[in-house]
């Protein structure tokens, strides 16, 4: 870890429970002042450790409960390539997230998409049409587990 002590760690631990706990409710969680919890966290900011806070969306909420993992090969495999397709995939509605990654696939990517025939077409008529794609493999996401990374 970037030089964190118990107290920067426990901070984390809480934010990362609900980031938008009062600085009051922190403080109280991990026994200090809130003066003390305010200055840690701003130090944590200003040394990139918290970069930011995201929503945690029901994606069946907002219409999009089918998801994937979609592992994707290019052809060349050149810097060119990957990031023409690293680019213009980011770009697509249905992205969650993007790996680039090493070994048989060069991307990993994280879909959600509103049923099993938006995600064909997403594949098919969106994925393979692309000239740079050697090959695709799809796998349906039954259940996405996110763990806290400090624990």
């Amino acid at each position: 870890m970037a030089d964190l002590d118990a107290l920067d760690t426990a901070i984390l631990r809480e934010l990362q429970r609900d980031a938008r706990r009062t600085n009051r409710d922190v403080a109280a969680a991990v026994g200090v002042s809130p003066t003390t919890a305010l200055d840690r966290t701003r130090a944590l900011r200003r040394r990139g450790v918290i970069r930011g806070a995201r929503l945690d969306i029901d994606l069946a909420a907002v219409g999009r409960p089918v998801q994937a993992l979609i592992a994707v090969r290019v052809r060349p495999p050149s810097r060119r390539t990957i990031e023409g397709f690293r680019n213009w995939v980011t770009r697509l509605p249905e992205i969650l997230g993007v790996f680039v990654t090493t070994g048989t696939e060069d991307f990993l990517l994280h879909v959600a998409v509103p049923d099993n025939q938006a995600l064909y077409s997403l594949v098919i008529d969106k994925l393979t049409e692309r000239a740079e794609i050697a090959d695709v493999r799809t796998s349906v996401v039954y259940e996405h587990i996110v763990g806290d990374v400090i624990a």
